[in-house]
């Protein structure tokens, strides 16, 4: 049975994208239309729209919009296809550490490369393209949902760390997706949330979309984890991810490094949840992986308002790679995967 979020932060209607702006959550909740390609680098590049698949689904349709705006300008298919194979590579640029953004622009790099059709007809397939990555996400998310609901136990105590929940997704989670469909079948299933510094993406998005969907969660800051650990308070963590290597390392927010460290010595499991899509088998361990640095701002500044002194240093990460030694499972749409990683992603891809 599965639970049915109330948010769907990004969907293609009648020629544009509309997405959920997820800079004011949680003192607002609205919708933005983006219409041009270069507003859909700015909205990925700036958070707007954020979360690994949520964001792969924005660059399939950011593909979309810049094909819309080259039919005036372009007469020849050839000359057409080559812009636009140009602008793919570029939009993939507008964050480097989540391969789900790369992974959305090659697909439609396929369709641009493999298209006999004149213009007109190759922004429809794009369009198509685009629309099946944002359905197919959703479907995806509740398998992994399903599958993680598995290894939940009866009344537990979830920790999370960061968003990766509805907001992060095409509209159920990876994740909260775990957490919602367990939900759906043991309602005495409880979350805590971590706060995520820099962004709060754990205390503003996280805590919105559970209150939302009256599931009930409890905010604590990224510090307090081990203290409820050692109270027995929490039962297992899953977080997401944004990239994850051949043999298992995984890239995910900053912070999520040091809950798997602290899981490990307190024996309480920790799961990563993402879609294959996620899984980059081109890379063999986590040192490869391109990590974000972000602006100094996110660190020194929280809502506009200076926390520091003056002059003070700043090194801003936007994530860190937890070691496939401290991974219980990567919960996937095709079931969950377990230690040794190389092989069992290895052979998840064969299937």
């Amino acid at each position: 049975m599965a639970f049915e979020s109330k948010i769907r932060p990004i969907e293609w209607i009648d020629g544009y994208s509309r997405m959920v702006d997820q800079t004011v959550i949680p003192y607002e909740y609205k919708f933005i239309n983006i219409t041009k390609g270069d507003d859909m680098f700015h909205a990925i590049r700036d958070m707007i729209v954020r979360g690994a698949p949520a964001i792969g689904i924005a660059g399939a349709h950011g593909i979309v919009l810049y094909a819309q705006e080259g039919m005036g300008k372009y007469n020849d298919i050839n000359a057409f296809k080559s812009w636009l194979l140009e602008k793919c590579d570029y939009m993939a640029t507008s964050r480097p550490t989540a391969v789900n953004l790369m992974w959305a622009c090659s697909e439609q790099k396929k369709v641009i490369e493999n298209s006999k059709s004149d213009i007109n007809g190759l922004i429809k397939e794009l369009t198509a393209k685009a629309i099946e990555i944002e359905k197919d996400d959703i479907e995806r998310c509740k398998k992994i949902g399903d599958y993680g609901a598995e290894v939940v136990p009866k009344g537990a105590t979830i920790l999370t760390h960061c968003n990766a929940g509805a907001l992060a997704t095409g509209g159920y989670g990876t994740a909260l997706g775990v957490v919602r469909s367990a939900y759906a079948k043991d309602n005495t299933i409880k979350v805590f949330a971590d706060e995520t510094r820099p962004r709060q993406q754990g205390a503003r998005l996280t805590t919105f979309e559970l209150v939302m969907d009256n599931i009930p969660v409890t905010l604590i800051t990224d510090g307090m984890c081990s203290y409820f650990m050692n109270k027995g308070m929490i039962d297992m963590v899953v977080v997401g991810a944004d990239r994850i290597a051949a043999n298992g390392d995984a890239a995910n927010k900053i912070g999520t490094y040091t809950v798997a460290i602290a899981a490990k010595y307190h024996n309480i499991p920790f799961y990563v949840a993402a879609p294959l899509s996620t899984i980059d088998t081109s890379i063999s361990s986590g040192k490869e992986i391109p990590i974000e640095e972000r602006s100094h701002e996110e660190v020194t500044h929280i809502n506009g308002k200076r926390i520091c002194a003056e002059g003070v240093n700043i090194i801003n990460p936007g994530f860190d790679v937890t070691p496939h030694e401290l991974i219980a499972g990567i919960i996937t749409e095709k079931g969950i995967l377990r230690p040794d990683y190389n092989k069992s992603i290895a052979e998840v891809f064969l299937k």
